[in-house]
């Protein structure tokens, strides 16, 4: 079945949850393992037919986020997603307490009771009404970025479709580009800090009727971190401070260099070249052709999976009017289907997503048999390694996208991962003061991210955009806003990826069973424990940030890496 062919039926939330608790009659009164099982599969089932209708419902929307159909049906998930975890934690409630929990945990493993009993912590029936109202303003923001309608250059663009604009060769285009782009946040500026205002108050709001101190540790149980805390975090930021930093600015420097510039601005930082940065030389479909050569070349599994994306379209790639930004992997369980949303927009970020979504998608297929539906998906820290590793991994085929510009972009992705490290902590940082300091008035919160930009990216000149240089920047990061707490995930994966970019280059063979296996295990355990499962050194190791970003040091530093240097 193709994508467009998925049937969309919207759930009754009453007969739902009707069904739901008289299957969970059943599950608390099993008499053997083996009844309780056979109850907790239909559990499942019925789970993931809510899951997959609220999946589709997402994504219909995300493509043109002005369809009134979907529009409405993500509207109503907005309301229900929180009802029907009321009845999903009774679930939960029932699993950690059946008398044959040791049997379950033996043949399903002890993460399943791990994740069910931080569900149970983050949820109370008294959060329902809030939890609507978070979702609702989360999906404002989403609308409110998908709603951008950028004149410039004689045609009327959205975000994504800035891109090519905000990378150009010609220095005056670059800024009156990154100009037209930021005259759209400036023009919302006060929308979107009152759109964050609401988000804060209401998530500290939730925090506090479940007994947290604030939303902090609040959002960490969301996350299901189970093996690290704030305090693990806040010792990794310090070494990134310590030993990316320095680097990071050695590197920009070098940038500097490159571009024959006095000095680098924030509408420079985009360009890695000064004849431009590496672009694939083809359209979409021939991006997608090429894809499949380098999957069906890379191994027996990515050859079979990509097919299957191809087959059941599985994929909405290119940037188009309101649509909604960004990129994303979800996964429909009902099809046992992932499905990869991006922008393509003729930059090298297009060849980014695909190698980055197709890492996520992969590890959703080669989960798709599990039948427990938390171990699809792993915590978000180990679903990056999985997408991030995978823009590694295809290194080798990089020359069938961009031909004689290979070294460039080879050169400007492994740069480009080192310097996004410090950014991504930045965002954690910022996250940890608003959330511990609710109250704090929109102007405190943008002195704050400009105090902490500052300490983590000192390069970073705004030149005369008063909005950045008041501390704005953020506003466009999706994930402060929807998804709190995520990001330093990306920059955690990121240390592990660059293990298996090292990996590869000395034993490919190796280290791809070592992904895969990774990849198969899916959410079964917890972050460091499926680390030492791929034969990873964990990101919170003393001594890992600095041996592992040695190596990328030195290959950056060699000539011969990138002749145009």
């Amino acid at each position: 079945m193709r994508f467009s062919q998925y049937k969309y039926n919207r759930p009754d939330i009453k007969k739902l949850e009707t069904k739901y608790n008289s299957l969970l009659y059943k599950f608390d009164s099993a008499k053997s393992p083996a009844e309780l099982e056979r109850t907790m599969t239909t559990i499942n089932n019925l789970r993931n037919e809510f899951f997959s209708m609220s999946s589709i419902a997402s994504v219909r929307n995300s493509i043109n986020t002005v369809d009134k159909t979907y529009k409405k049906e993500k509207e109503y998930f907005d309301k229900i997603n929180p009802l029907f975890s009321q009845v999903d934690t009774r679930y939960y409630q029932a699993l950690i307490k059946t008398p044959h929990r040791k049997t379950l945990e033996k043949k399903w493993g002890k993460q399943l009771f791990v994740l069910a009993e931080l569900a149970i912590k983050v949820f109370k029936p008294e959060i329902v009404k809030d939890l609507q109202m978070e979702n609702k303003l989360s999906t404002g923001y989403t609308d409110l970025l998908a709603s951008a309608k950028i004149k410039f250059e004689g045609e009327e663009r959205n975000l994504a479709q800035m891109g090519p604009f905000l990378v150009s060769p010609d220095r005056k285009m670059r800024k009156k580009a990154a100009q037209a782009k930021y005259e759209f946040f400036v023009t919302n500026e006060t929308k979107l800090d009152e759109l964050y205002d609401q988000l804060v108050k209401v998530r500290t709001t939730i925090a506090l009727k479940l007994g947290y101190k604030n939303f902090v540790q609040l959002g960490y149980d969301r996350m299901c971190r189970s093996d690290y805390d704030a305090g693990m975090v806040a010792n990794f930021r310090r070494q990134v401070k310590e030993y990316i930093v320095p680097i990071a600015q050695k590197l920009k420097a070098k940038q500097k260099q490159r571009l024959g510039l006095d000095k680098l601005k924030y509408y420079d930082e985009g360009l890695n070249f000064k004849d431009g940065n590496a672009k694939p030389k083809g359209e979409p479909e021939w991006i997608i052709n090429n894809g499949r050569k380098m999957y069906s070349g890379l191994s027996a599994e990515t050859r079979k999976f990509f097919d299957f994306m191809l087959k059941s379209e599985l994929m909405d790639l290119v940037a188009k009017k309101n649509k909604a930004g960004g990129g994303y992997c979800t996964y429909i369980p009902k099809y046992k289907a992932p499905f990869i949303f991006s922008n393509f927009n003729g930059t090298s970020g297009d060849i980014d997503v695909l190698t980055h979504e197709v890492g996520h998608a992969f590890q959703a297929y080669c989960t798709r048999d599990f039948l427990v539906p938390e171990y699809n998906s792993p915590t978000s820290e180990v679903a990056e390694i999985h997408s991030m590793s995978m823009e590694f991994f295809t290194h080798p085929w990089m020359e069938m996208f961009f031909k004689e510009d290979t070294k460039k972009y080879l050169f400007a992705h492994l740069n480009s991962a080192m310097i996004f490290i410090p950014y991504g902590v930045t965002v954690d940082e910022f996250q940890h003061f608003v959330y511990e300091n609710p109250d704090a008035s929109p102007v405190e919160r943008k002195k704050k991210w400009r105090e902490i930009e500052k300490k983590y990216l000192p390069h970073r000149d705004y030149d005369d955009n008063k909005y950045l240089a008041n501390g704005g920047f953020w506003h466009q990061q999706l994930h402060i806003f929807k998804y709190p707490f995520y990001y330093i995930d990306y920059t955690l994966a990121q240390i592990c990826a660059f293990q298996f970019w090292k990996r590869s280059m000395e034993d490919q063979k190796l280290a791809w069973a070592d992904y895969v296996k990774l990849c198969k295990a899916g959410g079964s355990d917890s972050f460091v424990k499926l680390t030492e499962l791929a034969n990873l050194i964990s990101p919170f190791k003393d001594g890992c940030v600095k041996s592992v970003i040695s190596t990328i040091e030195k290959w950056l530093d060699d000539d011969k890496n990138c002749k145009i240097q």
